[in-house]
């Protein structure tokens, strides 16, 4: 093998705001420094996040991306990456996967962040899932053992402060709760607001955007919850959230591997979670987190409670967590994780 760096190229074209999107600007700059590889980003032509990448010093080149008789836009994009000349090209989700060919002059490797239908995925060479349950999707559903990777996120480690306990008019003598994410029916939202119907006083910052705004909204009213309930819309600081609140909250039906809850462990803020996907498999009940059947509202009340009345239970599972993020989910093991792969995918071939 040549001592040359690696040519990387990382192909993203996924929405304006999503959790994989953010970890995306996380994990392409935070590799961008290693001298193993040369990287650039191929990415939707979202101005925000070509910025931060370039403010990061990554190559980043923009394209529409757009839909199924975009061929002109198509291939563009084909056209640049080939002339860029990559050793190893990784597609993050479905649209990028899908546009991008199999080619004998680079090795195609797809990152799936969650139980996605594989047929947009299987022309790849290798695949990389985020969490051990999507592997095993993987697996069962044709795909190689010996091709498939986990390695999963890591979270925004940037050092953040605490908001003021009473922003968002919120009384400061209170329980607070936080929540985040797409508002999606996916993500449970629904049963949450059921559950704080249980947990006197306890007020729910609520961070995201979607389509079942307007219904939780409605809910909100139904359950005369409006007075302890703030909707804050789309949040790029939930980590400073998080050091505000008492406890972070992911009530989710579906969840590939909830990357929030290391970003709750990196910056200390006990979880309960739901027993969906990747929170179930990452979370150890009792000890780095508690978990509860997904859609259960009374047993989500009972797990929130349990932390506000206990500092003891609330301390133990911080520092629990805490631990875990560093040896398994820090932002140097995930990094080292891709060179590593890259590395020896380099060495493998097809």
């Amino acid at each position: 093998m040549s001592n040359n760096p690696i040519r990387v190229a990382q192909i993203l074209a996924g929405a304006e705001h999503g959790g994989a999107e953010n970890f995306f600007v996380r994990l392409v700059s935070g590799l961008n420094p290693r001298s193993e590889i040369t990287e650039k980003a191929f990415i939707r032509n979202h101005d925000h996040r070509v910025q931060a990448l370039r403010t990061n010093h990554v190559q980043t080149e923009g394209f529409k991306f757009g839909g199924k008789l975009d061929f002109l836009g198509r291939k563009k994009y084909r056209d640049a990456l080939n002339q860029w000349q990559p050793d190893i090209v990784m597609t993050w989700m479905g649209r990028a996967t899908s546009i991008t060919p199999k080619s004998e002059k680079y090795l195609l490797v797809s990152r799936l962040g969650h139980y996605y239908n594989l047929k947009y995925y299987r022309h790849a060479d290798y695949w990389i899932g985020i969490s051990k349950g999507i592997c095993q999707h993987l697996r069962d559903g044709g795909i190689p053992r010996d091709k498939i990777f986990h390695i999963p996120n890591f979270a925004d480690e940037t050092p953040v402060n605490p908001l003021p306990r009473n922003s968002f008019n919120t009384p400061e003598d209170r329980p607070l709760i936080l929540a985040a994410g797409r508002l999606h029916i996916n993500k449970g939202f629904d049963t949450l607001l059921h559950s704080l119907t249980q947990v006197p006083n306890a007020t729910l910052w609520l961070a995201g955007s979607g389509p079942e705004e307007s219904k939780l909204k409605s809910l909100c009213h139904r359950l005369g919850l409006e007075e302890r309930v703030r909707f804050l819309g789309w949040r790029n600081d939930v980590t400073t959230l998080m050091r505000t609140a008492d406890m972070f909250v992911c009530p989710s039906r579906h969840e590939g591997l909830g990357s929030i809850v290391m970003e709750s462990w990196a910056h200390r803020c006990p979880i309960v979670a739901t027993d969906s996907q990747g929170p179930g498999e990452v979370i150890t009940n009792g000890k780095t987190g508690l978990i509860t059947p997904i859609d259960n509202a009374d047993e989500l009340a009972i797990a929130m409670k349990s932390v506000i009345e206990s500092p003891e239970l609330r301390q133990s599972l911080i520092e629990n967590a805490a631990e875990e993020y560093a040896t398994t989910y820090a932002k140097q093991v995930i990094v080292d994780s891709y060179i590593d792969l890259y590395e020896n995918l380099m060495k493998k071939g097809r």
